[in-house]
């Protein structure tokens, strides 16, 4: 029983799919710092506008492929040859404005890095420097946007990027660890209040 309970999910991670399990228990809810990773689900959270994140994550390896494994500087200085190209794969969601956005973003982003300094430290000052420790007991209580989300939504679009609405921009609170919506019966929670604690 106890051996059973140490590995209860939240209650939206599927049972059937290992890869979306690893990604619950290793990587969601983990406080980031690195500025490449920030970068990678920023734009990954906007290709999830309108369809699961269970979608995206399955394509994962095929945008890191096709998007310079993330790099801001190199996907800003992509070509709309290089992008209609990339509308071609398979491996991705072909929308043109998801696929066109990620251009527009990492030209946003660098903008806001020669105006603003570190982008980990700018998106950070949003929860003060430190993950939000949340206790929800289960789904329902889980908000799909605050008013975090809503202030980082208005404060990204000023400065030039899309799709980033505020549901959008909690989802990646949550998945970088700025707040820890890990369901409180989740054997995840205190792992991940821990890892806040120390970061």
């Amino acid at each position: 029983m106890g051996k059973q309970n140490a590995k209860r999910r939240c209650e939206w991670v599927p049972q059937d799919d290992p890869l979306y399990q690893r990604y619950h228990d290793r990587e969601w809810g983990v406080p980031l710092k690195s500025r490449a990773k920030l970068f990678e689900m920023l734009l990954l959270e906007g290709a999830q506008a309108g369809l699961s994140w269970r979608t995206v994550l399955h394509k994962r390896e095929n945008y890191r492929r096709l998007f310079a494994d993330f790099d801001p500087e190199k996907v800003a200085r992509f070509t709309d040859a290089k992008l209609e190209k990339i509308l071609l794969d398979p491996g991705i969601i072909r929308n043109r404005l998801k696929v066109y956005g990620f251009r527009k973003n990492a030209r946003a982003f660098l903008r806001l890095e020669e105006e603003s300094g570190d982008f980990s430290k700018f998106i950070w000052s949003y929860v003060g420097g430190k993950p939000i420790q949340n206790k929800w007991k289960n789904l329902k209580e889980v908000p799909s946007e605050t008013e975090y989300a809503r202030s980082m939504s208005k404060d990204l679009k000023r400065r030039g990027f899309t799709f980033v609405g505020p549901s959008i921009c909690y989802a990646f609170m949550q998945a970088c660890g700025m707040v820890n919506d890990h369901a409180v019966y989740c054997f995840c929670y205190k792992q991940t209040a821990a890892k806040a604690e120390r970061f």
